[in-house]
This record gives C-alpha cells, sequence and structure tokens, in this order.
C-alpha cells in the first residue's frame, strides 16, 4: 500500500473523469467524458469540452467546438446548470436542462432528460425557456404526473433564478 493509499484510509481514489451519460425516453441520447472537478455528495461538478458534432446554432447561441461546459448536477435537484464559455474563455451563458435528479455509478454520471431547458445569457438580458411542446408532446403528464409537476417546479425555479441575477448563488 503507497503512502497515498494509507492517507486516503485505504481506499482508491476518487476517479477524476466520468462519463456524462444523456439519457431521453430510455435510451442514451449522447456519452461524453468530462473532468470530475467535485463531488460533495449531493451536487456533482463536470468540466467537460464541447461533445457535439460540429456546430450547434440555436439562433440565440452557437455551441461549437473549443466552447467548455462547467457543468453542475445535483443527486436532489430536478436539473442541471451548465456554464458556457468560449475557447478563449469568455462567457457565452446558462443552459439548464430539466432532468431527474442524477445518479453516480462509478464513473458513470447519469441524468434523465425530461425536454424542459433554459437559457440565459452572459448579460441576463435574454432569459428563454425551451422546449415547452416536446415536454408536453412527451405524454409525461399522463405516464407520470409527478415528475411532470417536479419538472414544471424545476423550470421554474430556474427562470426566477435567472430572472434575479443568475446562479451564482445557486453554485457557490
Amino acid at each position: 500500500m503507497s503512502a497515498n493509499s494509507a492517507e486516503a484510509g485505504g481506499r482508491p481514489p476518487a476517479p477524476t473523469e466520468v462519463d456524462v451519460v444523456l439519457v431521453k425516453g430510455g435510451r442514451t441520447k449522447i456519452r461524453y467524458r468530462g473532468a470530475l472537478v467535485s463531488d460533495d455528495g449531493t451536487r456533482l461538478t463536470v468540466r467537460a469540452a464541447w461533445a457535439g458534432e460540429g456546430v450547434r446554432d440555436f439562433g440565440f447561441v452557437r455551441f461549437e467546438p473549443g466552447d467548455v461546459f462547467t457543468e453542475h448536477y445535483w443527486r436532489d435537484r430536478w436539473y442541471s446548470v451548465k456554464e458556457v464559455r468560449e475557447a478563449g474563455g469568455a462567457l457565452k451563458g446558462w443552459y439548464c436542462d430539466v432532468t431527474r435528479p442524477a445518479t453516480r455509478s462509478g464513473t458513470d454520471l447519469v441524468v434523465e432528460d425530461l425536454d424542459l431547458d433554459l437559457w440565459r445569457s452572459a448579460d441576463g438580458t435574454d432569459v428563454r425557456r425551451l422546449d415547452e411542446d416536446e415536454f408536453a408532446a412527451s405524454g409525461l403528464a399522463r405516464t407520470d404526473p409527478g415528475a411532470a409537476a417536479a419538472a414544471l417546479a424545476a423550470l421554474d425555479e430556474l427562470e426566477g433564478l435567472a430572472r434575479e441575477g443568475g446562479f451564482e448563488a445557486l453554485l457557490s
């Protein structure tokens, strides 16, 4: 046993990378590797490069190769908050996904996307709810009314935070 193992109480060191697994409709939508920044037992923070292929232009923001996402997931909240920066470090804004609470098994961090999203621009002048039509079409309100209510409450909470000055207090 090395000195470092002994100092850690004989436990192996925590992994420094995780695989973020975004599930939608029971299927893996995307899987990507990120650096585990922290895990306090409730909130996990991961830093990862833009995992999509090429450029994704939403009209109000473009995600592109080189962008860096600092992603915050909770085991007890129905959302994730992702700070988005250009490769040079300039803040683009925050993209929030409404999800079931995150789970972690080994190096897999699994989140189930519930079709609702929110965007807040870096300067806070653009706050927009996204994909409410997809959420309605998903049928979640019919198949799991409790989860649907939690998802809508999460979106309302995110919008309130975004309009009241941002996510800094939540993330500190």
